[in-house]
């Protein structure tokens, strides 16, 4: 799976009751997948990876192979909420009028910087830290060579075969972070959890119950990771911006975070320069 860089700086549009959740409770939230303004983003890329073994098999006149190729994935994606992952999104881009639109309260939310090498040490087992990529065509994807040599070696190809276990694995993996080439501009990083992984993950889920619909979710305990990682919640945050349609004292927050132990914390403020203004309420 493609790795984040560990030189950049990540930046998670949210909200003010979000901000509180990481600062005070310490506790990042990861949501699911289908639950996104993408949610077909998964099952899309498992599509388009079967079509790309498929044309490859077609074009070599082994249609009876694609033909099984096909019916794999068909079974496969009768499985996708089992394979569901969760994750946590940022942005390369700073202070970014699309991000403050979608993802940061229509401008009236914050922006928290993270640093990416230490959000990569916090990293272990079911959780990572994945670059997202932006294609249509799976063509050249190296898992379109992998199910092609299963389709020749494999007989039955079927999803009990480990193998074709071991592969249809990477491929859910792989699925959280792609997303269709119209996102392209969000230039997104996603701290992703596969929750399906049960031996590397041991946190119990959580709901969130909203007027219209239940929400499931998975907590990370900050405070916990960064402890394993040697770190502190502060030393993972470079700075906090606040939205350009906020209300926002800005001396509120700063007393906010150093009444709740957040020192340094207060010194990395800023008010977004971003020249976003709605026309419309």
């Amino acid at each position: 799976m493609p790795q984040a860089k560990n030189s950049v700086v990540l930046y998670h549009y949210t909200d003010f009751q979000a901000l509180d959740g990481i600062l005070r409770n310490a506790e990042l939230r990861v949501n699911n997948i289908l639950n996104m303004n993408d949610a077909s983003e998964m099952r899309l890329f498992m599509r388009g990876l079967a079509k790309a073994v498929c044309a490859r098999l077609d074009g070599e006149g082994s249609g009876d192979l694609a033909q099984a190729t096909r019916q794999l994935f068909e079974q496969e994606l009768k499985k996708e909420f089992a394979y569901s992952a969760y994750a946590a999104c940022f942005s390369r881009y700073r202070d970014d009028a699309a991000q403050w639109e979608r993802y940061g309260n229509r401008g009236k939310g914050v922006c928290i910087a993270f640093y990416g090498d230490k959000l990569q040490r916090l990293t272990v087992g079911a959780l990572s830290l994945q670059t997202v990529f932006y294609q249509d065509d799976m063509t050249e994807h190296p898992l379109v060579e992998v199910f092609y040599r299963l389709a020749r070696t494999v007989t039955p190809l079927e999803g009990d075969q480990p193998q074709v276990q071991d592969a249809l694995h990477a491929a859910w993996v792989c699925s959280a972070a792609f997303k269709h080439p119209s996102f392209a501009c969000e230039n997104e990083v996603r701290l992703v959890v596969s929750p399906f992984e049960q031996e590397y993950f041991n946190v119990q889920p959580g709901y969130h119950i909203s007027p219209d619909r239940i929400k499931k979710y998975y907590p990370l305990r900050l405070d916990r990771m960064c402890q394993r990682a040697g770190l502190t919640l502060e030393d993972l945050i470079a700075e906090i911006i606040i939205g350009p349609e906020s209300t926002q004292s800005l001396p509120i927050l700063q007393d906010y975070l150093r009444d709740h132990g957040l020192r340094r914390l207060a010194e990395k403020l800023s008010l977004s320069a971003c020249p976003l203004r709605r026309s419309f309420p």
